[in-house]
């Protein structure tokens, strides 16, 4: 005997929010441009890339550069100007997509950022660093533009089978392999 349908069970479910990503932070002397996938729910309702608290990023990179303090964590401008002096930019492998929630396995209906757009206008980039598996699905890409891309350990809160210790281990190997230590 086959289940009976009901309207409520037929009705299509809600559809997914259509989110825009942030801009690039990228400059003439980007020489490496972290690509995430797609911003988290509170880095796009603060329009800061990796705001969340328990994002390992802003930590990660500090611990590479101890002797240069990194500003305030309320100092977004400081920190994104921080990261370009140091050759480093950011930026998203998507420009948007659908997504319940902010895990990179909800992500639907999915449009990649023009990476060829962005190399124009940072002469000097050579690198992408793919920050997590999802990211690192489009290396095809950033290679198809003469970039080298490199796939380094989320720094996501969702990422939790590596030690902090491993992620900044992993992550100065590829900065210090491109003299970006």
């Amino acid at each position: 005997m086959q289940p009976m349908s009901s309207p409520a069970c037929d009705s299509p479910a809600p559809a997914a929010t259509r989110w825009q990503g942030l801009a690039p932070v990228a400059d003439a002397r980007t020489r490496a441009l972290v690509l995430g996938s797609f911003p988290g729910l509170r880095s796009l309702q603060q329009q800061q890339y990796y705001a969340h608290p328990q994002n390992q990023f802003w930590p990660l990179l500090q611990a590479l550069w101890p002797a240069c303090p990194q500003p305030a964590r309320n100092d977004y401008a400081g920190r994104c100007e921080w990261l370009l002096s140091r050759g480093l930019g950011l930026w998203d492998v998507y420009a948007s997509c659908e997504r319940e929630g902010s895990l990179d396995s909800a992500i639907r209906a999915a449009e990649v950022n023009d990476f060829a757009g962005l190399r124009l206008s940072c002469p000097q980039l050579t690198l992408a660093l793919h920050n997590g598996g999802e990211s690192y699905r489009h290396a095809g890409r950033t290679q198809a533009l003469g970039l080298a891309a490199v796939k380094l350990p989320s720094t996501s809160p969702a990422n939790a089978r590596l030690r902090f210790e491993a992620k900044v281990q992993a992550w100065r190997e590829a900065l210090a392999s491109h003299q970006l230590l």
